[in-house]
């Protein structure tokens, strides 16, 4: 019976695969096999084929070697004055959540005792620790960062600030000062070409796209990309407008409250303990299921659009950033109000296009050569 059932199953498999394979065939007859092998994988994740048709004929642009273009501002101004016109008593969610400060506390404390309590674990299990709740962990912390940014975890800026010093320690680099600038130009210019530091730069879009000379090759440039991407996006802001973030005080209280955390945990556990730390930041922006929002909220993927929201259960261990579309639209509404604010306004977001899996549209951007770096809006600079 277990044989046959194998049997049976693998034949479905094929069965869906060549029914695939036959509808990619019939649409797109003269597409490249990377192409028809991009919308088989569209269609496979759950995608009609009519609608995985038009993801790929919406990413010719990025397959020609371009970005996406818009003459248009970007959506989410637009869509914030229609919805506080037909729904004003959204402004009662607006303001800081109280209890952020202590979930950032409760992960900080866990990553140190996860820190400690794997110092003598095996390679193996050390790894899987790492991966499964560290990078969790401080993919989290990321996330509370972010949230610190828009000044949405205490009443004012100093308390803000403050936490997001705490919420850094585990990440073990210093950089919850530097963040808040760079994101804030990427809420208020979003899009706009030389501004957005948030969007890959052309020099990306060469080495992983341009130059790859076959669908296999930009696969694995891909592949490589995404299990290296924390330093893309940890890098490119501060590589592209240094000048952004001025050396103040607050950055010296960064680095220094950092770099002492850093100097306590060696000195308490010894120098492998940092092992840990840095290990669980680099996996936090690997290929790692939460670290799926990064493709998942701005590439696009299905016509023009441009921002996507994704309403699955990890947005309980992310403080709620799939719902990009409402975070966007209300960059003042703490995270625990975003869910309430597509309850009110449901017409305006669920007719929207959503991604339905961080990991599932991590794989798509690895294994659809319809999608690269490429794969982003821009709009023109606007004159000061």
């Amino acid at each position: 019976l277990a044989v046959s059932a194998r049997e049976t199953c693998s034949e479905l498999v094929f069965l869906r695969f060549r029914r695939v394979r036959r509808a990619t065939r019939e649409e797109a007859p003269k597409r490249t096999a990377g192409q028809a092998l991009g919308l088989s994988f569209a269609t496979a994740m759950g995608r009609s084929a009519s609608n995985a048709a038009e993801v790929a004929k919406g990413a010719e642009v990025a397959k020609g070697r371009d970005f996406f273009f818009s003459a248009t501002d970007e959506p989410h101004v637009t869509r914030r004055g229609e919805i506080l016109k037909a729904h004003p008593e959204i402004k009662s969610l607006m303001g800081p959540e109280w209890r952020t400060k202590y979930i950032v506390a409760g992960t900080v404390s866990l990553q140190i005792f996860m820190a400690w309590l794997t110092l003598d674990w095996s390679l193996p299990t050390f790894l899987a620790a790492l991966y499964v709740v560290g990078a969790t962990a401080n993919h989290s912390l990321f996330l509370a960062v972010h949230e610190l940014a828009h000044n949405l975890g205490a009443k004012s800026i100093k308390n803000n600030k403050l936490i997001s010093l705490m919420a850094n320690f585990p990440i073990a680099i210093p950089y919850s000062i530097n963040f808040k600038p760079y994101h804030m130009e990427h809420h208020r210019y979003q899009g706009q070409e030389g501004v957005d530091t948030d969007i890959p730069t052309r020099i990306e879009g060469f080495l992983i796209s341009d130059s790859a000379c076959c669908y296999a090759d930009h696969t694995c440039r891909k592949a490589l990309f995404m299990f290296f991407q924390i330093f893309a996006y940890a890098l490119r802001p501060m590589m592209l407008k240094p000048s952004l973030v001025p050396f103040d005080g607050w950055m010296l209280l960064n680095y220094v409250t950092q770099f002492s955390f850093d100097g306590l945990m060696m000195y308490l556990f010894g120098p492998k303990v940092m092992l840990y730390f840095l290990g669980s930041t680099f996996f936090a922006g690997s290929i790692h299921p939460t670290a799926g929002h990064f493709i998942a909220e701005h590439y696009v993927v299905e016509g023009n659009t441009e921002t996507y929201s994704y309403y699955g259960p990890l947005n309980i261990l992310a403080y709620n950033v799939g719902y990009h579309n409402e975070h966007h639209d209300f960059p003042n509404i703490a995270w625990s109000n975003l869910p309430k604010v597509r309850k009110i306004a449901p017409e305006y977001y669920d007719k929207l296009p959503q991604c339905g899996s961080w990991w599932g549209i991590l794989m798509r951007y690895i294994f659809d050569d319809n999608i690269s770096p490429y794969s982003r809006m821009k709009r023109a600079k606007k004159a000061e």
